[in-house]
């Protein structure tokens, strides 16, 4: 019999926009490779950055580099032009337990990548609760249904247990796939991850 559970995990924060330009991309690379889609595991990249001692370079000297190489691999993928979100980066806390709520649903794809078109192709914040609803709102999870999930602890706890479980399997930062025991960090390092996974 086929195993048909997923080769990789992709770990991602809606508020990066590395992880943005690989969640464009990553379905149809595992297609193009005939592999079972990854597992898309949400994490949220600032508790993870202050158990490492880290911050966004989104905060430091190289924002405007960064943010134009963004830019420029968003149009090398044929992606729509990057709009940045003010403020970026945002606090993604309520987002981040959307996303998860959204895993715990089946929807942890349709939301996401709703999220992140809200977030880098439409520049709209998702520290503002609205736009997270409006990304929600698309893939059918109802706002009320969902602004109360979000503030249970069997969701609170499974973000928090998310992404210390990331850290201890290695993750350092996201986009981040974790083909094995191996963890491939980066947009640019997709295809790599993609090839381990085959």
């Amino acid at each position: 019999m086929a195993d048909l559970s997923p080769p990789a995990t992709f770990y991602f924060d809606l508020g990066s926009p590395y992880a943005y330009l690989a969640a464009e991309r990553i379905s149809g690379l595992f297609a193009e490779a005939g592999l079972v889609q990854p597992e898309w595991q949400p994490i949220l990249l600032g508790a993870l950055f202050r158990q490492l001692g880290r911050d966004s370079w989104g905060n430091g000297p190289q924002r405007e580099e960064g943010m134009r190489e963004v830019e420029r691999r968003a149009a090398a993928y044929g992606l729509p032009p990057v709009a940045w979100p003010e403020p970026w980066p945002g606090n993604m806390l309520t987002a981040m337990r959307v996303a998860t709520f959204a895993k715990q649903t089946g929807r942890t794809v349709s939301f996401s990548l709703a999220a992140f078109r809200q977030a880098f192709a439409a520049g709209r914040d998702l520290s503002d609760r609205d736009n997270v609803l409006i990304a929600a709102a698309a893939c059918e999870l109802h706002p009320r249904a969902l602004l109360k999930a979000v503030e249970t602890e069997g969701v609170k706890t499974a973000l928090r247990e998310a992404t210390e479980r990331a850290a201890e399997l290695g993750v350092t930062g996201v986009p981040s796939l974790l083909v094995g025991d191996q963890v491939f960090w980066g947009d640019d390092r997709l295809e790599e991850a993609v090839a381990a996974a085959s």
